[in-house]
Parts: structure tokens; sequence; C-alpha cells
């Protein structure tokens, strides 16, 4: 069945329960009906997705996770390691790690990570048994789909103050595709659905001191979300209720207790909203940070001469745990998740990347970041989730006010979303490798097994 025929009849169809219906389109679409444009995005969600994973793999929560796994004791990869782990181990430390450095691909309109929860899981089955890359696409566009429209429905910013939103809509984009690449029918795709959404969680208290939960949560999700595929592939029964009726997800967690209507692919595919990060920060402190290098590289301001910092962002910005919040950081994360840090530091350096997380206490920037003064700004505001606008305005000892305002964030481009990944792959696996592993992502719509390309993240040993 077509998406067209899948929307037309969910119109007459809208009393039956939301995970059947939404079962149907799992197992209705087509990789012969997926947009190119579809398929070009999400080559470019694999190549940042390992790129990041590659660029974490030697962090403390990447071996952490993967330090869990049982080596040797299956075919999948874990990247940038050298032997096998079973399917669900790869899972759970792939999610982790392409987590690791907070660059992962954002869809703000679920405000979700759907890359680490989506790709991981796949990349796992890929090496379990042959899947060829059109499947592939098609299963992680699905993934995507479904973690958007479902995000969409239920993540608000009073949500996400307590809630982690990617550990919600991840067991369900998750379980999708791995439905949809194992050829499930509607029934088995709606069990898949319903017990991932039995097996969402997870809470918003880390960012305010920057522990490590973040990291763990999207492992958790990813890999629930595969159990659940797992699971339905053997003949577990889920709830068909377990989306939209009375303590269903959508009801127990909206304020209107109410589930709406969630129909895939009404409208542009969900893939095509993501973008890819260019600084390594959290979502809601993208655009304050590019808009503070902007005004950095324009003007030639000396810290001295500073005397008040004005950031203007959305609500959600303003409101998500641990983004408004000036110091003192005691991790890397919470430095990551801070507005205020982000933009001294871009201040300061004209730049933010991983170095600038190397001293947390540095004297000059923590008396920056103490001054800045983080606002919800009403246009900003109505605009979001479209669009993510931020100011920065600087009031100098002088009485200048110098500013610079961004309608939206500026996403990373192909050319910096490459030179990420080939710097981060050729540092693990070597130039040759790395290179061979870039052509194989440009390529997958023509592989014939996508296992084959998970190996060349292998670490040689």
């Amino acid at each position: 069945m077509t998406p067209a025929a899948l929307r037309a009849d969910a119109r007459t169809s809208a009393d039956r329960p939301l995970a059947v219906r939404l079962g149907e389109a799992v197992a209705g679409t087509s990789a012969e009906t997926m947009p190119e444009a579809a398929g070009e995005k999400l080559r470019l969600c694999l190549l940042d997705f390992l790129a990041c994973a590659f660029e974490a793999s030697s962090l403390p929560w990447a071996r952490q996770a993967a330090l869990l796994a049982t080596p040797g004791a299956g075919p999948c990869t874990i990247v940038g390691t050298p032997q096998g782990v079973p399917a669900g181990d790869a899972v759970f430390a792939n999610a982790v790690a392409g987590h690791g450095l907070v660059r992962e691909d954002m869809h703000t309109g679920s405000v979700s990570h759907l890359g680490i929860v989506v790709l991981p899981p796949l990349l796992a089955l890929a090496q379990e048994r042959r899947i060829d890359g059109r499947t592939f696409t098609a299963a992680a566009v699905v993934g995507y789909e479904v973690g958007g429209r479902i995000g969409r429905a239920l993540v608000t910013p009073e949500f996400a103050r307590t809630f982690r939103p990617t550990g919600f809509t991840g067991p369900l984009a998750a379980a999708a595709a791995v439905s949809h690449a194992l050829g499930f029918d509607a029934a088995q795709a709606a069990s898949a659905l319903s017990l991932a959404a039995n097996l969402a969680g997870g809470l918003n208290q880390w960012p305010h001191s920057g522990a490590d939960e973040m990291f763990f949560e999207a492992g958790a999700a990813a890999r629930s979300g595969f159990t659940a595929a797992r699971l339905a592939m053997l003949g577990a029964h889920g709830s068909e209720g377990a989306l939209d009726g009375e303590a269903g997800l959508l009801p127990a967690y909206r304020p209107d207790r109410q589930a709406p209507d969630i129909r895939l692919f009404d409208g542009a595919p969900e893939i095509l909203s993501v973008f890819f990060k260019p600084v390594p920060v959290c979502n809601f402190a993208q655009t304050p940070c590019l808009a503070a290098i902007a005004l950095a590289r324009r003007e030639r301001i000396d810290p001295a001469d500073i005397a008040s910092v004005e950031v203007k962002v959305t609500r959600a910005a303003q409101a998500y745990p641990g983004c408004d919040h000036a110091g003192p950081y005691a991790r890397v994360l919470q430095a990551k998740m801070s507005i205020h840090f982000a933009v001294a530091s871009a201040l300061l350096r004209g730049a933010v990347d991983e170095s600038s997380y190397k001293r947390l206490d540095d004297p000059a920037l923590m008396e920056l970041a103490g001054r800045i003064k983080v606002e919800a700004d009403p246009a900003f505001t109505a605009a979001f989730p479209q669009k993510q606008g931020a100011e920065v305005s600087i009031g100098m000892r002088d009485g200048r006010v110098l500013s610079h305002r961004l309608a939206d964030v500026v996403p990373a481009d192909v050319d910096l979303i490459r030179t990420r990944f080939r710097s981060a792959a050729a540092a693990v696996v070597g130039a040759g490798p790395a290179q061979e592993l870039e052509a194989a992502v440009d390529g997958l719509d023509g592989a014939s097994d996508v296992g084959a390309v998970m190996r060349l993240t292998a670490a040689r040993s």
C-alpha cells in the first residue's frame, strides 16, 4: 500500500487504535516510493553518526558502554573496536558513542536525536542478517518518521523540563525501523510499537549537574526499540491501545490527556527536518553560540570592555534543563548544555569546539558567563519549532551596543560533515579504510550487504 493510500485509509478509520494504524503504515511503506531526497539525507545522517561515534569512542561514557559488551560473542561491531559482540550490546554501545560529543543530528519538532536511536539497531541487524542498502534506507526513514511524528505530538517545553524526549521517541523510532527492515506485517509492527511504548522513559534531572545519564538514556532507548521488535518477531503481542488508550503513552503524558491523530508521511518526510549541529553543544545553545561566534569575528571585542550580555532565545531553549545556567560547571556535559558557557566561550575565542571544554573553571570565562542574561523572546518563541532564532547583544562600557541576530540555526553543511567524518574515521581506522567507508556510505543505495559497510568501522586489532 502506498503512503497516499494509507493516508486515505486512516481518514476513514480513525476510530481504530493508533498503534494499529501506525503498524499498517510502517508495514505498508515501500522503498520504491521513498523520495530520493530522503535517501540522500539518510546517507548524510549515517556519515554524521559515524563521525560522532568514532570521535567519541575514547570518551569515558563510550568506553563504559563498550565494556559492558561480551567480546567475541557475536557478529556485530562497536564502532572503533576490534571484536565482534552480540547485537544488543552493539546497539547500546553505538548509541551511547553516537551521542558522546553532544553533536548528534537533531529533529527540532520532537526535541529528539533520532539518528542515535534509529541507526545503531539497523546496523546491528544488518550484521546479523543480510540487508541491502535500499531496505536499510527505507527502514531508517520510517524510523525517523515515527520518532518525529510521535515527538511532535508528545513533547512540549513543559514535558521536556522533566522527561527526556529521546527516551520516549527513541524506542518507538527504533522499533519502527527494525520492524520495517524485517518485513513485518501490520499486526507485528503494531505489536512492536506497542511493546516499545511500554519501554519508553527517561528523566531530565541530569542537565542540572551534567551527570552521565543522558548518554546511557540513548543507549537504552535504542536497545529497547530493538528488543521490542525482536519480541514481536517471536510472537509477543502488544496492547493495541498502548499509544492512545486510557492508560496509553500519549494520554499519560500530554496535558490534555488526549491522543491526537498521527499519520506517517503526511507531508514531507520527517528526516528532511533533521539538521546537523555545527558545534558540539546542546541543541538549544546552537543558535546563541553561532550568533556569538559571528559577533566575535565581526567585531574586535576586548572582554574587559564588556559591561553586559543579553541573549534572546525561544521559550523552549530557556526552559530546557541546564540551558539557562551561568555556572559553576563541574562536568563537561553541564557546560555543553549551558547557553551561558557557549556564548562566553564564543565571545572569548571566536569558536566553540572540543578544546573549549578543557578548562571549565577558566576565570575569564566564568566571569563573563556569570554576567550573561538569557531571556525568552516572543517572536523567536512563536516561530519555534519551525525555526530556532536567537540574538546576542553586548553592552559595552563606552555605551555602544553590539548585536547579532539569527532567525534560525545555521546547520553544518555537507563539506563540514564530510571533513569531520574523514578526520574522526582516519584517526581510528586509518586514512585508507576511512576513504573506503565513506565511499560505501555514498554507495549505500546500491549495496547488497550493509553489514559489510559496518564491518569497515572496526578498529584493526
